[in-house]
């Protein structure tokens, strides 16, 4: 039987222009008193913005018991973009719990993480766990790099994607120089590119379930016309397990699950 999420109405408190393609969204309000974090550094939420049943997940960049912070990048087109573009100070939104995925194994010697703007807060918020190993992290950002975004010691590579690319995040997995022993690779953006790149991971590097992440956040409109919808992936994730699936397997169900046609 499965459970759904709590959900809990919050009040927007403020809205702040991070960059050209970035907003950051401070909730608060009594609403939020039985929220809880999970501790895992990636967690994520979903949103559901006034006059909208359909929901969007981010990654909770901070919750202090009292403000949650979203920070929502702003694409061309989006349900989230086109209110987030406006004022929507003083709006009610909702969030569910929190849940995460990131768990880096106890004898990991190295941690690489990739990812574009959207997964630039979960990047940020592993980064400031200090998680004891030595860090290296690849960027992709539009327009200017955001160093001060990331507190924390770690190299950082910042990257913008190529003229008339959405991004490149998996051209930056396939030149990795990958360090010797046991680590933990943690990745998130585009779907199309993340399922490469388990491919890769699985084929190629020969790395371990157990030793990486690899997250689809969003997905590049394709010629198809074919779009995404929100999934949690902890249901699938348990339920390819429980039924003895390969990771491959799994991630391919979970890609199928968040197509969605044009009707």
């Amino acid at each position: 039987m499965s459970t759904r999420a709590a959900q809990y109405p919050a009040q927007v408190l403020r809205r702040e222009q991070l960059s050209e393609h970035f907003v950051r969204l401070v909730l608060g309000g009594p609403g939020l008193a039985g929220f809880v974090s999970t501790g895992v550094p990636d967690e994520w939420v979903a949103l559901t913005i006034p006059g909208q049943f359909q929901t969007r997940y981010y990654t909770v960049r901070s919750w202090d018991g009292a403000e949650l912070v979203l920070d929502v990048v702003v694409h061309d087109h989006g349900l989230v973009t086109e209110w987030a573009s406006g004022e929507v100070t003083g709006q009610t939104v909702t969030v569910s719990d929190p849940r995460g995925s990131f768990a880096m194994p106890a004898g990991a010697g190295w941690l690489l993480l990739v990812g574009d703007l959207t997964a630039l807060p979960a990047v940020a918020r592993i980064i400031e766990s200090r998680p004891g190993v030595p860090i290296r992290a690849w960027c992709e950002t539009p327009g200017a790099a955001l160093p001060a975004y990331v507190a924390g010691d770690a190299e950082i590579t910042w990257t913008s994607p190529p003229p008339g690319s959405q991004s490149a995040t998996a051209d930056l997995v396939r030149a990795i120089d990958w360090p010797a022993g046991d680590g933990y690779f943690w990745m998130a953006g585009e779907s199309a590119q993340m399922r490469a790149i388990r491919k890769h991971l699985m084929r190629e590097v020969k790395l371990p379930s157990s030793a990486y992440d690899v997250m689809g956040y969003w997905r590049g409109a394709p010629a198809s016309g074919r779009r995404t919808r929100p999934v949690d992936p902890g249901p699938i994730w348990r339920a390819g397990k429980a039924a003895g699936q390969s990771d491959e397997q799994i991630w391919a169900a979970y890609d199928a699950a968040r197509e969605v046609g044009d009707g």
